[in-house]
């Protein structure tokens, strides 16, 4: 997965070739998709994210050196760090990326890279305006669903109904609907979807995990269900 648009950016900032049996002709399957293949593609769309303000800001950069300490030690977590901060001193179009993410990568991937960048678009005190068409420019790219990017968007941006887009359903719906959506968020989000991509990312899934599961039961306080 490493070849075509990430590629382009990897090897202009390391200054190497890619290895050419990555060279994007013939697509990875979502199951082959690696945990470097994930981290790789999260450092060059956190680098779109974290430009989209037109800054970038300490937090941020904070929240994505945090994720890759705690999957790839302090060591390699610096050189990781180092490789971001050349990425955003690069102009690229992250949309050529997105697509390229869209035929290789798991949609529970992808669901998890959209989450992890919505965490560092608000690492700064909140999502705005452009970082969030950005974000949902880059989710039409990825081929996210619309309901998908709105229940991410609401784990991080409240609202008054945030629980029922969580569940993707509207507040008008029935009870046995809401337990058969919250069946269907709780495995579409299961952390085991994301397992084959490293632990660390499973680690990370479980906080989407949990809001699905905290929007439940808030709705279920709310309607006084059993």
């Amino acid at each position: 997965m490493l070849g075509g648009p990430i590629g382009a950016i990897l090897g202009f900032v390391l200054g190497n070739a890619v290895d050419s049996r990555s060279t994007g002709s013939v697509p990875y399957q979502g199951p082959e998709t690696t945990p470097s293949d994930f981290t790789a593609t999260l450092l060059v769309l956190a680098a779109a994210v974290m430009k989209a303000d037109g800054k970038v800001v300490k937090a941020e950069l904070d929240y994505v050196k945090e994720f890759l300490k705690r999957n790839f030690g302090l060591v390699r977590a610096k050189d990781m760090t180092l490789i971001l901060r050349d990425i955003v001193e690069k102009d690229f179009d992250p949309l050529p990326v997105c697509r390229q993410i869209a035929q290789n990568m798991q949609h529970a991937g992808r669901l998890e890279l959209l989450h992890l960048l919505f965490g560092i678009a608000q690492a700064d005190g909140g999502v705005d305006a452009a970082e969030l068409r950005l974000l949902e420019t880059m989710a039409h790219a990825l081929r996210i669903s619309p309901a998908d990017f709105a229940s991410i968007k609401a784990m991080f941006i409240a609202s008054t109904d945030d629980a029922y887009k969580i569940l993707e359903i509207s507040a008008d719906v029935s009870d046995d609907e809401v337990k058969k959506a919250y069946r269907k968020m709780a495995a579409k989000h299961h952390p085991d979807k994301v397992a084959t991509l490293g632990e660390e990312v499973q680690k990370a899934a479980n906080e989407k995990f949990q809001k699905v599961n905290e929007a439940y039961e808030k709705i279920r306080g709310q309607r006084g269900m059993p």
